[in-house]
């Protein structure tokens, strides 16, 4: 009694510490996606960019982050979580800190790549240092609610973080903070992270795959991403389009016929739960991420707020999404994820409908502030209890796997989400005058359209997913790896 008295508030602390330590290294890698925004103006005065060049800035991040996803989670598979994690953190820092002394656009825009391809190595690891630590059930679904809030949280307060650091330190600081970040998961992660199982079996690395699917994914965010820029008829979009469907679809035959040791096994698609989860986060990031960005446009183009004060009307925003993902588990346990899951994309086609209201000389309070935290509440939602429904009985083996898939889901969604949002926004806004009218017609449009695909990913969560929750776990899944949570006490 006394021995069980004493392993439990280690065991307890020690999963506390795991989780704070992989959670602080997801937030940092998902701020860097949005924190940049409201610096680009400044680094295009310090550095004289081109308003076509600026764009790399995000670009060259976002690219090398979601092609290098898979590579980077069936690396952590097969060499180990945490020597993956620590390298790919220390990578991190490193280009962090590269781009704050950066003194020429293609410097800054080559090591905003290279903090890309560190990220698609953490963010992976994050997941399935998770998933393949904790039991699954309650203990492992409140690990992955955590991760998901704080997932959430860098997702949306990118703005305000990037506005004060911008504002008060300028451009490079935004960089700079990762650094010191970085030295304390290096630091913390051999203390706190189990240490890799050792197993006998030879490591057989999937190189054609790698190289096919890197470079398709790679060929298939540029060329959504070059749709803001050129149109979606422009051979620059058209081309490295056609070229990622050639370079997967040989992919998939590699991974099917010809590799003895798939770098993604096809049999992991047949889990029903894992591709309606990852779809669900396709449509909700496609229509929510875009969002932000459409707000932010609003708020400083339209209302005229500065970088400072558009950053701070996103707090109540950041709150519902950090609050929604905490109350996720405990939802999920009750009534399970298809509920949870098909309540949170009906909150976000709520918010989204609010947000048709934009007008010119409008009330933040009366439109953006209720719509913004009903769809905040959403992405909270869903974001947790996809991650749960992902993630679900999925062997510990293939967690990095599973983690790297749910993540590109992210990046692709939101990629492909803003492109096609954009474009059907600046074509709204033709031939309606010009001005602010003309800008906030087209966000509504945008909006509109958001609204059908949260919907669209509500009714597939309410027939897709199922029914029994998830804290109903199958006892052998829980004694698969009894060890692997045993070594979290030690």
């Amino acid at each position: 009694m006394n021995a069980t008295r004493t392993l439990l508030p280690r065991r307890i602390g020690s999963t506390n510490a795991l989780l704070f330590v992989v959670c602080l290294a997801q937030f940092m890698v998902i701020l860097d996606v949005a924190v940049v925004n409201v610096a680009l103006p400044e680094m295009r005065n310090s550095l004289h960019f081109s308003t076509t060049g600026l764009q790399w800035v995000v670009n060259a991040y976002t690219i090398t982050f979601a092609g290098f996803m898979m590579l980077g989670a069936r690396v952590a598979d097969l060499l180990g979580r945490r020597r993956v994690f620590v390298a790919g953190t220390a990578l991190f820092a490193l280009s962090s800190l590269a781009c704050a002394i950066a003194s020429s656009r293609g410097m800054l825009i080559g090591v905003r790549a290279l903090q890309g391809f560190g990220a698609a190595v953490v963010s992976p690891a994050t997941l399935s240092i998770i998933t393949s630590s904790l039991r699954e059930g309650p203990e492992r679904n409140r690990g992955l609610g955590l991760w998901a809030a704080i997932g959430g949280l860098g997702a949306s307060s990118g703005a305000l973080l990037g506005g004060v650091l911008t504002q008060v330190f300028g451009w490079p600081a935004i960089f700079a903070i990762n650094v010191p970040i970085g030295a304390l998961v290096i630091s913390l992660a051999p203390r706190f992270i189990p240490a890799d199982l050792r197993s006998t079996a030879p490591r057989h690395f999937d190189v054609a795959g790698a190289v096919l699917v890197t470079a398709g994914l790679v060929a298939l965010t540029y060329g959504i991403v070059r749709t803001e820029v050129l149109g979606w008829s422009s051979s620059g979009v058209i081309v490295p389009l056609a070229l990622s469907v050639i370079l997967l679809a040989g992919f998939a035959l590699v991974e099917a016929r010809v590799a003895s040791s798939p770098l993604v096994p096809l049999s992991i698609f047949k889990r029903t739960q894992l591709r309606t989860a990852n779809l669900i986060v396709v449509l909700m990031y496609a229509a929510l991420f875009s969002m932000f960005f459409f707000v932010t446009l609003y708020l400083q183009q339209v209302l005229g707020d500065n970088a400072l004060q558009a950053g701070l009307s996103f707090l109540p925003i950041t709150l519902s999404v950090f609050t929604a993902s905490s109350l996720a588990p405990r939802l999920v346990a009750r009534i399970g994820v298809r509920p949870v899951v098909t309540l949170g994309m009906l909150c976000a086609t709520g918010g989204l409908l609010l947000l048709t209201g934009v007008r010119p000389g409008g009330d933040y309070f009366v439109v953006v502030a209720p719509g913004g935290i009903l769809a905040g509440l959403g992405m909270g939602l869903t974001l947790v209890s996809s991650t749960i429904a992902a993630t679900q009985g999925v062997p510990w083996t293939q967690s990095g796997l599973a983690s790297g898939l749910l993540n590109m889901s992210r990046l692709f969604g939101g990629a492909l989400g803003l492109a096609v949002l954009s474009t059907i926004a600046a074509s709204s806004s033709r031939g309606v005058g010009g001005g602010a009218l003309a800008m906030t017609d087209g966000f509504t449009v945008a909006f509109e359209v958001g609204a059908t695909i949260t919907m669209l990913a509500a009714l597939l969560a309410a027939l897709g997913l199922r029914a029994r929750p998830a804290s109903a776990v199958a006892p052998a899944l829980v004694s698969a790896k009894p060890h692997v949570s045993e070594r979290l006490a030690a």
